[in-house]
């Protein structure tokens, strides 16, 4: 080897030196830097949780993270959301009402109309989107459902993915639920597969992606603040959490949902989470006393909520460990920690006797009792999509009425809030009663980090906050209420506060009826209740009767809001439905060309009610050797899929919820070169969810047939997917055993796939 002369070395150094000083003369670019002091944001968002369900705020579910945050930091019994999913997240990261950010609905039934659309404004900017061009890095873990249905298939566009509102990353679902043990997952646009380990859930894998990226940013740039919005699929159906967390619980629950909101409203009053003179309000009418179930119903609803108890006790655990991280890494006292109980009042929507597969009871397809007791032990496992019932649901919101959807009473919008910044409340183990609402999360954040809204965020003219900075209240219990006024609407169901009271008008849809029918009743025969909540806590004591001009002021209020909000005429979102944009489009049919993943139910022809077909041409590359998914859509809860099984051979299966499965599988394993699978349905309508026959053929020839007494009256689920060459989320077929997750399409090349309505 020659090594350079002397000369030579000479001649280099010298011009190393003088690119040197010319870069010293070059303008820097510089990173753009957030205030100095700036917190870094932890946002954690629980899903489905009433008031009275933690143990921090009296309930029967045992939640220490949540206390060692309230210990060290602030409790909020006046925190209110909308009362529904997507409407209360719009509304935490815009800092705006939902409507004016236009998702005024949930986005499983948003409509044409403004306000209700499902499509946030990008007047409306986030507050991750803020936060990250101020110098934040920024990440959403967990659930979203903030983006419409026609873009949230590989096509795109991505523009409301978290990835396009200002996330530098995503982990997590983009629907209103997901199964627990085998979530549909995606990370950044993509679908992924969960992590392959033993004894997976997703909250757990929550918790450890949200660690391993604070991490890296410490690591990485440890000068840069971050923002971690942390959304949770619990306590969402499906209530699935693992056994051991379910045992903790057995026989907790058996004196009923009358006697456990007594309990709960003694443990409220001795925490000081409500005052003493508050009341207890009674049980609605259409709920029936826990008394009135015979002892196998009783048994059954027990369990139910030995499952949900579990399951928020099991969240806690997790959302516990990314604050003993923050702690253990030094990053805890200057870390603006939000731990928002809950999207909503607890949900009813696992109807009046709660089920084990609440995706069909939804629609209509209640499984039987003696079906919930054979497989009681079942219940919170991977084979099971439960949800309990509505009685416990209304227990779970003491002291107030009604739960989630009812957006007119205080047990669909209040739900406790814990905040925990040591840096910046002095107040530990503090209790703050200012009215406040899931809109001042936003402008809070920025306050803290000494941020303002821009005029303009990428163009856009931002409109201002609905909401406002609770800052104050931080330092002060006795400080000013600073959210003197807030609208409430939900499917009709609507309130108005002002200054101390609350006018409701209940529109007659029951919150456990969703999908099964319209309303009857006109907007105009809703009565009108009044509360001063000022004297009356819990909205027990209503005073419209005595006080009807005070009435006539607050419905005069709400008529301006919701005009101004373009929310009048009054209607029903769940019951004015209106055409929204579809991949589908009103097709009959869609072919595919190469493997797809990731294509929402809702997007592909229509063929709950409908006769159909699928076929596929693949290739096999050896005789018996193909193997995996060709076609499938949904998942455990309900679904089909067609695969090759380990021996080669096609198989097709169906299941219709709790209503039955159906195998068909091929004699023979496809022989090496090019075949064609076809999947006939033969609807038995007309009519909804009636049953029908499918046929399995084999290049054309029949080779299994079989009938089902029920198919889904509109959906298989609302957020597993069609995949071709893969089954991502939770599986529709029994796979051979060891096969690998999704049982991805091997040996086979799939050329092309068509589903057709006929």
């Amino acid at each position: 080897m020659r090594f350079p002369t002397a000369r030579l070395l000479g001649a280099a150094l010298t011009l190393s030196l003088s690119v040197l000083a010319r870069a010293e003369d070059a303008p820097r670019i510089e990173q753009v830097s957030a205030p100095e002091g700036a917190p870094n944001v932890v946002v954690v968002l629980l899903d489905d949780v009433g008031f009275g369900a933690a143990s921090t705020f009296g309930g029967p579910a045992e939640t220490p993270g949540m206390d060692a945050l309230a210990a060290e930091g602030l409790r909020y019994n006046r925190f209110h959301t909308t009362a529904i999913c997507s409407p209360t997240r719009a509304s935490l990261l815009t800092g705006r009402d939902s409507h004016r950010a236009n998702v005024g609905a949930v986005l499983n039934s948003a409509n044409a109309r403004p306000g209700y659309q499902g499509v946030l404004k990008p007047e409306t900017a986030t507050v991750a989107e803020i936060l990250r061009q101020n110098g934040y890095a920024t990440a959403a873990i967990g659930k979203w459902h903030l983006a419409p249905a026609w873009e949230t298939s590989p096509a795109g566009p991505f523009d409301r993915w978290p990835s396009g509102l200002g996330f530098d990353k995503f982990y997590g679902f983009m629907g209103g639920e997901t199964d627990q043990f085998e979530p549909t997952l995606y990370e950044g646009n993509q679908p992924v597969q969960r992590p392959d380990v033993a004894n997976y859930h997703l909250t757990e894998d929550m918790s450890r992606e949200a660690i391993e990226w604070m991490d890296m940013q410490r690591t990485l740039n440890p000068d840069k603040p971050f923002f971690l919005y942390y959304a949770t699929g619990a306590a969402h159906a499906p209530l699935q959490v693992p056994k051991a967390w379910i045992e903790r619980y057995k026989g907790r629950f058996d004196q009923g949902w009358d006697a456990m909101r007594e309990q709960i409203f003694a443990r409220q009053k001795q925490l000081g989470v409500i005052p003493g003179s508050a009341r207890l309000t009674p049980r609605p009418a259409q709920i029936p006393a826990w008394d009135s179930l015979n002892a196998d119903q009783k048994k059954v609803a027990a369990r139910l909520m030995e499952t949900y108890a579990a399951f928020l006790a099991h969240t806690d655990a997790q959302v516990a460990k990314l604050a003993e991280h923050l702690k253990a890494t030094g990053q805890f006292d200057n870390t603006l920690f939000f731990y928002v109980v809950g999207d909503n009042g607890s949900s009813a929507e696992g109807g009046i006797p709660g089920s084990i597969n609440y995706m069909g009871a939804l629609q209509g397809l209640q499984e039987p009792l003696q079906m919930q007791l054979e497989r009681l032990d079942d219940i919170g496992n991977a084979e099971t999509y439960p949800q309990y019932p509505a009685g416990w649901a209304w227990s779970l919101t003491t002291p107030f009425q009604w739960v989630k959807q009812v957006a007119s009473h205080l047990g669909g919008t209040r739900n406790p809030l814990v905040v925990t910044w040591p840096r910046g409340i002095k107040d530990k183990g503090g209790l703050r009663s200012q009215f406040s609402h899931v809109n001042d999360i936003t402008p809070t954040i920025l306050a803290a980090a000494g941020l303002d809204l821009p005029e303009q965020v990428n163009g856009a003219k931002q409109i201002p906050f609905d909401g406002s900075s609770m800052l104050d209240s931080f330092a002060n219990a006795d400080a000013a209420e600073f959210h003197p006024t807030q609208y409430f609407e939900v499917h009709g169901n609507r309130s108005i506060y002002h200054e101390g009271w609350i006018a409701s008008a209940r529109h007659d849809r029951l919150p456990w009826t969703v999908g099964m029918g319209a309303g009857g009743s006109a907007f105009e025969d809703d009565p009108w209740e009044l509360y001063n909540l000022e004297e009356d806590f819990s909205q027990a004591n209503d005073l419209a009767s005595e006080q009807p001009e005070k009435l006539a002021q607050m419905k005069a209020l709400f008529q301006a809001e919701a005009e101004a909000l373009g929310m009048l005429p009054m209607h029903s979102s769940i019951d004015s439905r209106t055409p929204m944009p579809s991949l589908a489009n009103g097709r009959k049919q869609m072919t595919f060309n190469s493997a797809v993943v990731g294509v929402p139910e809702s997007q592909i022809p229509v063929i709950a009610n409908n006769s159909w077909t699928l076929s596929a041409a693949l290739e096999v590359t050896s005789a018996g050797q193909g193997r995996g998914v060709v076609a499938t859509v949904g998942g455990t809860a309900a679904g089909w899929s067609l695969y090759l099984d380990d021996a080669g051979r096609p198989v097709f299966e169906v299941k219709v919820f709790e209503f039955g499965q159906l195998r068909l599988q091929g004699k023979k394993a496809l022989a090496a070169g090019a075949h064609s699978l076809t999947v006939q349905f033969d609807y038995d309508g007309p009519g909804y969810a009636k049953g029908g026959t499918f046929t399995l053929k084999v290049d054309g020839d029949a080779v299994a047939d079989g009938s089902v007494r029920a198919t889904q009256p509109a959906f298989y689920s609302i957020d597993e997917t069609f995949d071709l060459g893969i089954d991502t989320g939770s599986p529709a077929g029994h796979y051979p055993q060891g096969a690998p997750l999704g049982y991805p399409l091997s040996g086979a090349a799939l050329h092309k796939a068509k589903i057709e309505v006929r």
